[in-house]
């Protein structure tokens, strides 16, 4: 008898200690999720419609189509911890219209006007890479504007992870680019890796390794929020 009422002990003791901890889990969860409930981020996928970006060495493959994907699993990321997320682009079109004379200078003004419309805590621009004059550079680069301060910092977080995953040991880089300089917000470019390069084009082809991209970019940002 005894030694059956101390199995039921132990098993009730097992069993609210479980419900304990998924209860404080719970709990971790949901203040996460309120603390990152008052950041916005906008999410721009480069490029699109009749501009694809650079292409894969081999395969051709659109850089915009992997900026969008690589997006939208950003996107759930940011929306999953409590973000408010907006994307400058949802579909494989782009924000120009009519693809008319002048047709990139409207899309990025469109994105621009997004941006201003949102007045987000973070911008993160998503494109890929390319070095025609050396096919074995690899790995992300992340830039900014300079002497955005808050740039800065968000980039050199993002890139410190990306290092992580990519083996490689790069500084953010100060970039001249027209989402950089656009908006007051913390913006950054995260050139996830260079489809100029042979091996970056199969990691970047691969569902999985975006998975673990986008992770980075997010857990980058995460860290510079903190």
């Amino acid at each position: 008898m005894f030694v059956i009422r101390k199995s039921a002990l132990i098993a009730a003791a097992i069993f609210f200690a479980a419900a304990l901890f998924a209860s404080v889990g719970i709990s971790k969860a949901n203040a996460a999720s309120a603390e990152y409930a008052r950041y916005t981020v906008v999410l721009d996928a480069g490029h699109g419609g009749v501009d694809p970006g650079v292409l894969g060495v081999n395969t051709k493959t659109k850089e915009s189509d992997i900026n969008l994907q690589i997006v939208r699993l950003l996107e759930k990321y940011f929306a999953d911890a409590g973000f408010s997320v907006v994307l400058t682009r949802k579909n494989e079109g782009g924000l120009y219209g009519l693809p008319t004379t002048g047709y990139k200078r409207r899309d990025m003004e469109k994105r621009r006007d997004v941006i201003e419309q949102t007045a987000p805590n973070l911008v993160i621009s998503v494109h890929q890479n390319n070095f025609i004059a050396d096919r074995t550079r690899r790995g992300g680069q992340v830039f900014f504007k300079e002497g955005d301060e808050k740039g800065k910092a968000l980039a050199d977080c993002i890139q410190s992870r990306l290092n992580a995953l990519n083996g490689c040991d790069y500084s953010a880089l100060k970039g001249d680019y027209y989402i950089l300089n656009c908006t007051q917000y913390a913006s950054v470019i995260v050139e996830c890796g260079f489809l100029s390069n042979a091996e970056d084009e199969k990691l970047l082809l691969d569902e999985e390794y975006r998975q673990k991209a986008a992770y980075a970019i997010f857990s980058g940002a995460l860290l510079y929020l903190s």
